[in-house]
């Protein structure tokens, strides 16, 4: 397993504070996410910099990689001990998305290849197949174990839902088999996906198993997702929160012009109804949007705008501690 330096992808310091940590996430997201950056880099730099976040973000996580490195997820799992595992390649196919080692599903292949990966303990968490459900059935047939594995969508990816290819490969034979993954719209993190039969083959005849995808949303540069609501700050200018005006708002579903009242103060929210996540697959209505105003001033200024800063700075009687 190759080292990747986070602290590089994301350009910060390992001495940065969390918040550093996080505002230089949201900078280079913003940047390179796909729906913004149309260059064909852009998006395996997007995919880089929410795996160098998903390990910084948070003290215990950053903690771990700081002592293990890329194997962060691994020795957390072997209860912060040293793997017993090197050079395993996960691969969610086309698409992207996911955090990517290959799996193999099914047969004796897999028998041997999870036994080699965990010693023939079963390892749950992120990064591992997890098997489990195993019975035995008529006649001395045994139901192969279902196996889990995590899928990490984008918020676009999960709200529209839709086909996705999903690669397993037989370690032992390099066999590999793409399988179509419909994924339901409106996914919610922690929800599965389950893939009829895809599991590990049973003994005696006995049915195989299924293999179920875990779902996590991967950090948005723009929106938050709260329950079924979607939360986005709107910068505005302190001209606009004065006199009022109009700004877009992005949505999911394209950009919407909405009116700036009069007055307006950093925190003020402008609620857009029906304008955010799908509240389910069966159905095609939507929590809301919710656009928190922030009042941003330039940092710069010509000497126009300096001289009539200055302006309004002697003819004003407002004050804003008062």
């Amino acid at each position: 397993m190759d080292f990747k330096d986070y602290y590089a992808t994301l350009g910060v310091a390992k001495s940065s504070s969390q918040d550093e940590i996080q505002k230089a996430y949201r900078k280079l997201a913003r940047k390179f996410h796909p729906d913004v950056n149309k260059d064909p880099s852009a998006e395996a730099k997007f995919k880089e910099i929410g795996e160098a976040y998903e390990a910084l973000k948070d003290p215990e996580k950053r903690k771990r990689y700081d002592h293990f490195g890329s194997a962060w997820k691994q020795a957390a799992q072997q209860g912060g001990g040293t793997p017993r595992w090197q050079n395993i390649d996960f691969d969610f196919g086309p698409g992207g998305g996911a955090q990517g080692f290959e799996f193999d599903l099914g047969g004796s292949g897999f028998s041997s290849f999870f036994d080699m990966l965990f010693g023939g303990e079963r390892q749950t968490g992120p990064g591992f197949a997890t098997e489990f459900r195993t019975g035995r059935g008529d006649g001395g047939r045994r139901v192969g174990a279902d196996i889990e594995a995590p899928i990490t969508l984008t918020l676009e990816e999960a709200a529209r839902g839709g086909k996705r290819e999903l690669v397993l490969t037989d370690p032992a034979t390099g066999e590999r088999k793409i399988v179509t993954v419909t994924v339901p719209k409106g996914l919610k993190p922690g929800q599965r996906i389950r893939l009829a039969g895809q599991g590990r083959e049973g003994s005696g005849g006995g049915e195989r198993g299924h293999l179920f995808l875990k779902v996590d949303i991967a950090p948005h540069p723009r929106f938050r997702l709260k329950g079924r609501d979607l939360h986005i700050t709107l910068p505005i200018a302190p001209w606009e929160a004065a006199l009022g005006g109009e700004a877009v708002v992005p949505t999911l579903n394209g950009d919407v012009k909405v009116k700036i009242p009069a007055g307006a103060t950093s925190g003020t929210k402008i609620r857009l109804r029906g304008r955010g996540y799908p509240r389910s697959a069966r159905s095609d209505e939507k929590g809301d949007l919710f656009a928190k105003m922030e009042i941003t001033v330039p940092q710069t200024l010509s000497e126009k705008e300096r001289k009539l800063f200055e302006e309004l700075a002697k003819v004003s009687s407002f004050d804003p501690r008062a």
